[in-house]
């Protein structure tokens, strides 16, 4: 499906005769803006020099006892991750409200929001089937030298109840002080339903969503441009209180959830792209890498968004469908932190405690795996699904305390993978759908996140929330042209 042309009247007022000619409105530069310092550097390369140097200066704070490095590199890390965290609440507030509203505007929106959970439920069933898979034949709780009693129970476990009785709130500022996104989410989908429900007397609340919106995913792509330092201290933390040994002794499960992980994002995702999007996969990661890479070193798919946003945007599928597609993924979409992660760790779990699984457990892993996997919520960590699956299947949640050492460095691969799963599934679904925009697809690029952010609340990029009343003049029910 190519571009569609829109003719916009000029509304630039005549000069009378003989009056001076008006001047001209000034008019937005279409160049590239000039860079200067560190923004000349590609944020990739910026992203692995915070890999290395955090790297490095872990090793240093570790192996030379230096307390005002590892001091410096916790602080550094751990504002990063704070500043995520800052936006997460009233973010998926108001992108799980707008997208809800956004999809009045797309025709058969039931039908697509439909296939989009069917989709999310297939690749998660697929994925949880590789993690077992891998864990049958690995073992990877044999030979690490642990023992039960090396483990401890989390402070917070899930459980079905909680899960099932969780999800309703008792009052409507808790949730956003105790960051509960699940009940986040629960509230901004009833505020949706209703604003679609009561029409256009919404319309002052839905415009001061969408307001709102825009300016967090602005304030958000600040957060995003600083990574690369995140990532250093986040990576230098990790090193400085583990260190490499503690590596060495997971090496085989931690072995397990990378090589899950990557199977999944580059085996099973490009088969869904070429088979039944008849897309190239390709092109797919050439789109959407940015997304993919800030999801490996934010570890969090909800602080990845506005990047994963603009990503399938650019890779044609169209605006109204992708701000529900993306919100909904994010709190929803977790192929391997609810899959294949869970999936493992029981293995290994089971495996340190002696306890022997059989059939039935397999497939309880799966069952909590497809329908639970909503309990992870977009945030760094998949201790709460870990704990559920493993009070599922009566495993001792003191098992949990055995996997949280090794997390940060397990998280950045999960987080990945979930992030490329939650672009990949509206790529899916609009190319099924014949809504995916094939030349934008095909024109697809990489994008640097300083241009990102340069597009972010000017209506071209993920920032904006592109549903009601948008400055192309489209028609209710016809897709938004993609931004190329």
């Amino acid at each position: 499906m190519s571009h569609r042309s829109v003719s916009v009247s000029s509304n630039t007022p005549s000069s009378a005769p003989g009056e001076p000619a008006a001047p001209a409105a000034p008019t937005a530069s279409t160049g590239p803006k000039r860079r200067t310092g560190l923004s000349r550097v590609p944020f990739w390369a910026q992203i692995l020099l915070g890999l290395v140097l955090g790297a490095l200066l872990g090793w240093v704070a570790r192996s030379g006892d230096v307390a005002w490095l590892s001091t410096a590199l916790d602080r550094i890390g751990g504002t990063f991750v704070q500043l995520l965290k800052l936006a997460v609440g009233p973010l998926v507030f108001f992108a799980i409200t707008v997208s809800i509203t956004n999809l009045r505007n797309v025709s058969g929106a039931a039908r697509l929001a439909g296939r989009t959970l069917l989709w999310f439920m297939a690749t998660s069933l697929i994925a949880v089937g590789i993690g077992l898979t891998i864990g049958l034949l690995t073992n990877p709780g044999a030979g690490t030298g642990l023992s039960p009693n090396d483990g401890a129970r989390p402070e917070q476990a899930g459980s079905w109840l909680d899960f099932l009785t969780g999800i309703i709130p008792t009052d409507v500022v808790t949730p956003f002080t105790e960051l509960n996104v699940l009940q986040i989410v629960f509230m901004a989908a009833v505020a949706g339903i209703a604003a679609l429900r009561i029409g256009e007397r919404a319309a002052p609340l839905l415009s001061f969503s969408e307001a709102a919106l825009a300016l967090l995913q602005k304030a958000l792509w600040w957060v995003i441009r600083l990574a690369p330092l995140g990532t250093l201290g986040l990576i230098g933390r990790a090193i400085d209180q583990y260190g490499w040994d503690l590596i060495g002794q997971y090496a085989t499960f931690t072995a397990d959830v990378y090589i899950g992980s990557l199977l999944v994002m580059f085996g099973v995702y490009p088969l869904l792209l070429a088979l039944a999007a008849r897309v190239s996969p390709l092109q797919f990661f050439r789109g959407a890498w940015p997304a993919i890479q800030l999801g490996f070193v934010s570890r969090s798919s909800v602080g990845t968004m506005p990047v994963t946003q603009k990503a399938i945007e650019r890779l044609g599928v169209p605006r109204e469908y992708a701000s529900f597609a993306v919100p909904f993924g994010a709190t929803t979409k977790m192929d391997s932190c609810a899959a294949v992660y869970p999936a493992l760790a029981a293995i290994f779990v089971a495996e340190i405690f002696g306890v022997s699984l059989g059939i039935g457990d397999y497939v309880l892993i799966a069952f909590v795996s497809v329908i639970g996997s909503a309990a992870t919520a977009g945030l760094t960590g998949a201790t709460v699904m870990t704990t559920l699956t493993l009070s599922t299947l009566g495993l001792p949640l003191e098992g949990v305390g055995l996997l949280l050492a090794i997390d940060p460095v397990l998280d950045m691969i999960r987080t990945a993978t979930n992030v490329a799963g939650q672009a990949v599934v509206p790529v899916v679904v609009a190319a099924r759908e014949r809504i995916l925009d094939l030349d934008a697809f095909r024109s697809a690029r990489s994008f640097d996140i300083a241009d990102a952010d340069a597009d972010a609340g000017t209506g071209t990029g993920a920032a904006s929330a592109g549903g009601t009343g948008g400055a192309e003049g489209r028609r209710g029910g016809e897709p938004a042209p993609a931004t190329a």
